[in-house]
């Protein structure tokens, strides 16, 4: 494969005396889901956290677009085409959803204070312009019935959603979702992995997750690695990762669980 959008290589963090992630390496491929597995502890979030330039690797580096992410202030990240979600929910619990979404829109602002200031023509086209791309994510994941709704008076399930819309929002190159499946229940679950397939397929958008639910890891990856106490331990298909002996002991722990693993997702 050569047509990496993301290479890590030899990623180590320390936190004090702490090695939270030892020498790991990946290229994440245009047009693929990636994913992160393995157990509580294990680097994966740590990692998310160096590509989103929250944390600075102790010694390694990080690429997008061949451009090292090294000198990259955290908050233009998003500015190169990087999206994210987080394990909880970062909202602004009192806007509403369609607000949340055009918060998201911020980076694609390219008005000047006083044109803004008089409200020239190229400023009312651009909200117009604005308003539609937030009207199609709006669409795109059926959230219409909540467009108006308060963010603090939606069920956890929509909340993760609308978190999703905003990033897409952003219209990424990348987007990385940390545990997107964490506390839904399984239709929820499966909605979050069509979509999840559709935002690959249809809006050709590059996906690196991290995820415990195996299930969606199987039915939406195209390639996972598997960590453990911060060091790589496999990567493949989801069929090979699964199988994996290490995989098995660190992350899924006995042979029952390991056969419920690789039974297909409904």
């Amino acid at each position: 494969m050569t047509d990496a959008l993301l290479s890590a290589r030899n990623l180590t963090v320390r936190f004090g005396g702490v090695l939270a992630v030892n020498d790991v390496s990946f290229d994440v491929q245009r047009g693929e889901v990636f994913t992160l597995i393995g157990p509580n502890g294990a680097g994966k979030t740590t990692v998310f956290n160096l590509i989103s330039r929250i944390y600075t690797p102790s010694s390694g580096s990080i690429a997008f677009e061949g451009r090292s992410l090294g000198d990259v202030a955290p908050h233009r990240i998003a500015d190169l085409g990087i999206a994210r979600t987080f394990q909880n929910i970062e909202l602004f619990e009192h806007a509403t959803v369609l607000q949340n979404l055009l918060i998201g829109r911020h980076i694609h602002r390219r008005s000047s204070f006083w044109s803004e200031l008089v409200f020239l023509p190229s400023v009312r086209a651009a909200e117009r312009e604005t308003r539609r791309k937030v009207e199609e994510v709006i669409d795109f994941l059926d959230l219409q019935h909540y467009r108006d709704t308060m963010v603090a008076g939606l069920p956890y399930g929509v909340r993760k959603v609308v978190e999703l819309a905003r990033a897409l929002s952003t219209e990424p190159k990348l987007l990385l979702l940390d545990e997107p499946s964490s506390g839904l229940n399984v239709e929820e679950t499966g909605d979050m992995g069509f979509w999840i397939q559709d935002i690959r397929d249809d809006l050709g958008i590059t996906v690196l997750m991290v995820e415990h639910d195996m299930s969606l890891v199987s039915r939406v990856s195209d390639r996972v690695l598997a960590m453990n106490q911060g060091e790589v331990l496999v990567a493949g298909t989801p069929a090979e990762v699964q199988s994996h002996p290490g995989v098995i002991e660190a992350y899924l722990g006995t042979a029952d669980d390991a056969s419920s693993l690789r039974r297909p997702a409904p």
